[in-house]
């Protein structure tokens, strides 16, 4: 395994596809995919297929991205904080559940990043079982996402409840239908990476319907495995206000009754006693009041290319 594979790895996974990962790092397609197959070789993984919706990926393949690009992003972050520094600016580094880094984050940021125009944020998608490690070693200044057995040390703030529903797309037989959990058990799941985690709404509804591994597709975004469903390939779990509009075009239709839905809650963590107020401190407040509620409901989708001050965003760590 060498930095070479690793780089056009993730780079696969992030664009979703060998040709513009091939373009992104200027080399020919086949030069990708045959770095692509020394990986598969070398761990006995297939650990991605294509989809006319983007790339499914295996839990190895998921797994080897998590680590391909916190090993990349080492060096990223390193220019980054040194550069800032020396450019007078501070450094906001975000870490964030796959989930809320999607579909909420984007408005949050945006919003939050108007307020000071000499602040620069990093986000990052974690496992939100590395929130605690994440900001006792100081690798994060605030972690956003479900809420994880956490150190004393860290202080919970509830940020936002959120609705999960269960959709599939019009003609889909359980389509508006009251469906027991062994009708739900026995479909075929589109599952954004939250599903990775042991943490989180997601990984809990798929523990709770006891969601076998074979009927598990997890794709490289939430959008990616809502595409899926809407083209009746199964069902996928969603944020509420996210597929809303899906649902009133009638491109997808929610499953009905108890089962098929699920009630929880973002929360933000930080260092208790990090010394000084801090960019962090006043986010976690920030994130909980009305305007940024809205602004994580309108930012699902938003650029990052349109943060003003910048953002730097790593996936997968």
């Amino acid at each position: 395994m060498t930095p070479t594979q690793l780089r056009a790895y993730v780079a696969v996974v992030r664009l979703g596809s060998v040709k513009r990962a091939a373009a992104q790092l200027e080399v020919s397609e086949s030069a990708v995919s045959l770095l692509i197959g020394q990986l598969r070789k070398e761990f006995g993984d297939q650990l991605f297929t294509r989809t006319a919706a983007g790339l499914a990926f295996t839990p190895g393949g998921l797994r080897l991205a998590s680590r391909a690009a916190e090993l990349l992003g080492l060096q990223d972050r390193t220019v980054l904080e040194v550069s800032a520094a020396a450019r007078g600016r501070r450094l906001l580094r975000v870490a964030a559940s796959s989930l809320f880094a999607e579909l909420a984050a984007p408005g949050l940021i945006e919003l939050f990043a108007k307020r000071a125009a000499d602040l620069d944020v990093e986000l990052s998608v974690c496992n939100p079982g590395s929130f605690e490690s994440l900001l006792l070693t100081r690798a994060a200044d605030i972690a956003i996402g479900p809420q994880p057995v956490v150190d004393p040390a860290i202080a919970c703030r509830p940020v936002m409840n959120y609705r999960l529903v269960t959709v599939a797309g019009p003609d889909h037989p359980l389509a508006g239908v009251p469906a027991s959990p062994g009708q739900l058990r026995e479909q075929t799941w589109l599952l954004g990476p939250s599903a990775a985690s042991d943490l989180g709404a997601i990984p809990a509804m798929l523990r709770r319907l006891a969601v076998p591994e074979e009927r598990q597709r997890i794709f490289q975004s939430h959008a990616a495995a809502l595409g899926e469903a809407k083209r009746g390939k199964g069902v996928a779990p969603a944020l509420a206000f996210t597929v809303a509009p899906d649902i009133r075009t009638g491109q997808l239709r929610p499953l009905a009754g108890p089962h098929a839905t699920v009630e929880a809650v973002w929360h933000s963590l930080v260092l208790a006693n990090p010394g000084a107020p801090s960019a962090a401190a006043e986010l976690s407040r920030f994130a909980s009041t009305p305007r940024a509620i809205q602004a994580m409901m309108r930012g699902a989708g938003v650029s990052v290319g349109h943060f003003k001050p910048s953002v730097h965003v790593t996936l997968w760590s």
